[in-house]
């Protein structure tokens, strides 16, 4: 009885370690598709980010509106004056480039700052996609160490059977 339950005590290890490492690698698989989902996730923030218009961000809309309407009170006031006070055609224009070299500085201003962002996005995605690479990595490390330990594991077993026997 002893060698028939030293070899059913082997045969439940090798059992037990085959079922250990279904399992881990079940939870590695599990692990790996949310970290995949992550960096699908992360990709389509990126793509939805760094495609943005920065002319078209409520922020730049809101800066644009308010040159505008500081543009139109001062075209007002200008045709106003022209009126009483006589000022020419030429300095009515003047003050109209004026105005509108405003706007193109503010929108300038809007596309650079858009630029520094875009920056800011691209960095802050590479470092978040390494980063879940990484654990990525780190996973197909563990899932090779499982592997080599269940092999080991049942190479243990089976020496252990034919030690018995």
């Amino acid at each position: 009885m002893g060698v028939l339950g030293g070899a059913i005590g082997a045969g439940l290890g090798v059992v037990g370690g085959i079922f250990g490492g279904i399992s881990a690698s079940k939870a590695i698989k599990n692990v790996k598709k949310n970290i995949n989902q992550q960096r699908t996730d992360n990709r389509n923030w990126y793509d939805r980010r760094y495609n943005e218009d920065a002319t078209q961000r409520a922020d730049a809309q809101a800066a644009i509106t308010r040159v505008e309407e500081s543009m139109r009170n001062r075209n007002r006031h200008t045709a106003g004056t022209q009126a009483v006070m006589g000022r020419t055609e030429e300095s009515v224009a003047a003050a109209k480039e004026a105005n509108n070299q405003a706007l193109a500085e503010v929108t300038s201003n809007i596309v650079v700052n858009g630029e520094r962002r875009k920056d800011a996005i691209e960095a802050q995605y590479q470092a978040k996609d390494e980063a879940l690479q990484s654990q990525l990595n780190d996973l197909e490390r563990q899932k090779a160490g499982n592997v080599a330990q269940a092999i080991q594991g049942v190479a243990q077993a089976g020496s252990n059977i034919a030690g018995i026997l």
